[in-house]
């Protein structure tokens, strides 16, 4: 399956006539938060694929008129869910690290320990069911000490490092860390897992689950 992921930044050669048939190939987007409602509006419907998002720190959304939006239309919020698309297992996980008291869509260690323990059912019937836990997770922040920096804003949750350790999915997307420089790593291999950004956007093929 080939999976287009997006986060943080609108991109050019996504946003115009052309991304129809440039990215004609693809089955599924997904989004990492910080984006605009408008921009994945667009994109589910020029795509015509389906496009399962969660927020990052800057959100909530705003539409193409100015309008507060908790959902996007056309579009799936898959913060605290885990689903099957595809054959493909994918959960999210919204938001960063709590670096304001009054921070929306903004968590402790702690507070994102308890959005996962709230996914373990979902998970433990994958394992049941389908012999895994999970193929993807996607999140805004990253693992903290993959992909993260220094300041508190862009510090990645340590949450991320045990869930990795205890449930194996075979790729962690998030966004949140923008990409200026041309040696930063846009994919890390920790463990089983594939840690991936999709600053901007990133192209996956993911082979089917054996």
């Amino acid at each position: 399956m080939k999976i287009l992921a997006v986060s943080d930044k609108i991109e050019e050669r996504l946003y115009n006539a052309s991304a129809a048939s440039a990215f004609a190939d693809v089955d599924l987007v997904l989004s990492c938060g910080d984006l605009p409602a408008y921009y994945l509006e667009y994109l589910v419907s020029t795509l015509n694929k389906p496009l399962y998002y969660v927020f990052g720190n800057h959100e909530p959304a705003y539409d193409q008129d100015g309008r507060r939006t908790q959902e996007i239309p056309g579009c799936v919020n898959l913060d605290g869910r885990v689903v099957n698309v595809k054959g493909l297992l994918i959960a999210g996980l919204e938001g960063s690290i709590r670096y304001r008291p009054d921070g929306e869509y903004q968590y402790t260690e702690e507070e994102m320990l308890w959005k996962i323990v709230r996914i373990l059912p979902q998970l433990i019937w994958n394992r049941i069911t389908r012999g895994r836990y999970l193929d993807i997770l996607v999140t805004h922040a990253p693992p903290a000490g993959i992909h993260d920096a220094a300041d508190r804003c862009h510090q990645g949750f340590r949450q991320y490092i045990w869930f990795m350790e205890r449930f194996k999915p075979r790729y962690l997307i998030h966004g949140h860390t923008h990409m200026y420089m041309p040696n930063q790593k846009r994919q890390t291999k920790y463990k089983d897992t594939e840690v991936v950004n999709a600053y901007g956007y990133v192209v996956l093929d993911v082979e089917p689950a054996k």
